[in-house]
C-alpha cells in the first residue's frame, strides 16, 4: 500500500520529482483525456493540426514569397516556411498549454491534491502528437521538392534533430510555467499573450534567413531567441542552407535552461498558495 504525504512546509526551491514519477499513470490519463476531447465531434478530427500549418505556409508563401519576394537561401519556399512552421507551432503549443495550467484548471486543483506540475507537463506531450503529425506532412513536401531536383542536401545536423524537439518543448515548457504563475497575480496577461506570441513569431527567422540579420547588436539580439536556433538548424540539416552558428545554438540553450529552471522555481513558488488568491 501506497503512503502519500503532503507537506505544506516544504521551501519554493524544493521540486519533488520523485512524486511526479509516482504519479505518472496520471499524466498519462490526462494525456489520453485532453487528445479525445481535442478530436471529439469534430468532421475532421486530426485534420485540424494538419490544415492549420498547410494553409499558414500557402499564405506565407503567397505574401513573403511571392509578392514582398523575401529571399529564402534557394531553399523551395513552401518548404522554407513549413520547416520553422511546424516547430513554432509545437513551442506555441505548450506554450499556451502550461499558460493555463493553474488559472484553467481552479476547480479540479482546490479539491484534490496531485502534483500541479502534472497538467504542464501533459501539454508537451499532448503537442508533441500534434508535432508528429505536422511532421509527416512537412516530410511529404520536402520529399517531393527534393525528388524534383531542388538544390537541397540534407545532411549530419539532421542528427541534432532530437535534442532541437526536446529543447523546442522544454522553452515552451519554462515560458508557460511562467505565464501560468504570473497570470494568477496579474489576469490581463491572458489578454495579452496571444499578441506577444505574434510579435515573438516574426522576431524569428521564419519567414526570413537569419543571414539577413548582419549588424552585431541585432544578431546577438536575434540568438538570443531561443526558437532561432531550432528554426535555423533544423533548416540547415534538411536543406544545408542557412546559419549553423554553433555559438548562437550554446546562448539558445543557456536562455532555455534559465528560462526553464525558474519557471520550475515560480512555479513550485505560486502553486502552494494560488487558491487563496484566486
Amino acid at each position: 500500500m501506497r503512503k502519500t504525504i503532503i507537506q505544506s512546509g516544504s521551501p519554493w526551491w524544493r521540486i519533488d520529482f520523485r512524486e511526479i514519477w509516482e504519479y505518472r499513470d496520471l499524466l498519462v490519463l490526462l494525456v489520453k483525456r485532453d487528445l479525445t476531447a481535442i478530436y471529439k465531434q469534430t468532421v475532421l478530427g486530426p485534420l485540424w493540426f494538419v490544415i492549420q500549418p498547410l494553409v499558414t505556409t500557402v499564405v506565407f508563401t503567397i505574401i513573403f514569397g511571392a509578392v514582398a519576394n523575401i529571399p529564402t537561401e534557394g531553399v523551395p519556399h513552401f518548404v522554407f516556411y513549413m520547416s520553422g512552421i511546424v516547430f513554432w507551432n509545437y513551442f506555441q503549443g505548450v506554450l499556451n498549454h502550461g499558460a493555463g495550467a493553474l488559472a484553467a484548471n481552479t476547480n479540479v486543483l482546490s479539491k484534490v491534491y496531485f502534483p500541479r506540475l502534472i497538467i504542464p507537463l501533459s501539454g508537451v506531450l499532448i503537442q508533441f502528437a500534434h508535432l508528429a503529425l505536422n511532421f509527416i506532412l512537412f516530410l511529404g513536401f520536402y520529399g517531393w521538392f527534393f525528388f524534383r531536383g531542388s538544390e537541397m542536401s540534407p545532411n549530419a545536423w539532421l542528427f541534432l534533430l532530437p535534442a532541437l524537439i526536446l529543447q523546442c518543448g522544454l522553452m515552451g515548457l519554462g515560458f508557460g510555467l511562467w505565464v501560468s504563475a504570473l497570470t494568477i497575480q496579474y489576469r490581463d496577461l491572458r489578454f495579452a499573450l496571444p499578441f506577444l506570441i505574434q510579435l515573438w513569431m516574426y522576431a524569428t527567422p521564419i519567414v526570413y534567413p537569419a543571414s539577413l540579420v548582419v549588424r552585431p547588436s541585432l544578431k546577438l539580439l536575434l540568438w538570443s531567441n531561443p526558437m532561432t536556433a531550432v528554426v535555423e538548424f533544423s533548416r540547415y540539416g534538411f536543406t544545408g542552407q542557412g546559419t549553423a552558428d554553433l555559438s548562437g545554438l550554446g546562448l539558445s540553450w543557456a536562455v532555455t535552461l534559465v528560462v526553464l529552471l525558474s519557471g520550475l522555481f515560480l512555479f513550485n513558488k505560486v502553486q502552494k498558495t494560488f487558491v487563496d488568491t484566486i
